[in-house]
């Protein structure tokens, strides 16, 4: 019988160019639904949605918190659900991976930078890191390496293409280079023999594009839990006729 964890790693390989792996991404378990019920074959949380959802600023909410808020989700679905969990909320591998087989995910997020000082790891250091999860989870876990160059300011392709190469041969399955600029995704797809996830934080260009230059797997961080709320504001200024609330001008 196939596990959901492989039924998830099956889904990276062997697509057309044209068609890459689009998961949308959670903030509980009510949108968890609405994404299966759908039709799509796997979910990704994101850490800064979930955060929102339960009152924290990104990068703020507690480990224990934004485990349990992956459980709901993961209990909520039939589907496979792959958890970001930031860049493992300073656990140990054994206890990082661990809590992930506990809330059910078949896969997650681990950055290399530090959100609280913006600085980049050691890309050896943070390979040590990988592999350690790796020798942990075995085949249990689908490890996406977060690469956070463009994201703090590096934007020499060779720097990315680098670290890329130390995290796949760590044993990450997919490597998440986020913000990089389209036109460098053929030389990253050049430089990796792994699956490459690219956020798309509005569909331009649209995703059979992505998937043509070179991404494997579309998520789209918090933005879908952005564009619920702001649904939700329209509607409770819709409520309160354009008046505005207590204290409000």
């Amino acid at each position: 019988m196939t596990t959901q964890v492989e039924t998830f790693r099956a889904l990276h390989h062997g697509r057309d160019a044209d068609d890459p792996l689009v998961l949308p991404g959670p903030w509980d378990a009510a949108s968890a639904r609405a994404f299966a019920d759908a039709g799509f074959p796997a979910l990704a949380t994101p850490s800064a949605g979930v955060s929102a959802s339960l009152g924290y600023e990104d990068g703020r909410t507690p480990a224990g918190e934004m485990f349990a808020a992956v459980a709901r989700i993961v209990r909520a679905v039939g589907v496979p659900v792959s958890a970001d969990v930031e860049a493992g909320y300073g656990l140990p591998a054994k206890e990082l991976v661990a809590r992930l087989l506990e809330s059910g995910a078949v896969g997650c997020n681990l950055e290399d930078s530090d959100s609280s000082t913006s600085a980049l790891e050691d890309p050896r250091r943070q390979a040590d890191r990988l592999a350690d999860v790796r020798a942990e989870a075995g085949d249990a876990l689908f490890v996406n390496a977060r690469v956070d160059t463009y994201l703090r300011g590096v934007t020499d392709p060779a720097e990315t293409i680098a670290r890329i190469r130390l995290y796949v041969a760590a044993g990450a399955d997919c490597v998440y280079p986020i913000r990089v600029p389209v036109d460098h995704l053929p030389l990253l797809r050049a430089g990796t023999g792994v699956p490459i996830n690219v956020v798309a934080e509005a569909l331009d260009p649209p995703v059979a594009e992505l998937g043509r230059l070179g991404a494997t797997r579309i998520t789209f961080g918090p933005g879908l839990q952005r564009r619920a709320q702001a649904a939700v504001e329209d509607i409770a200024r819709e409520l309160r006729g354009g008046r505005p609330g207590p204290g409000g001008g």
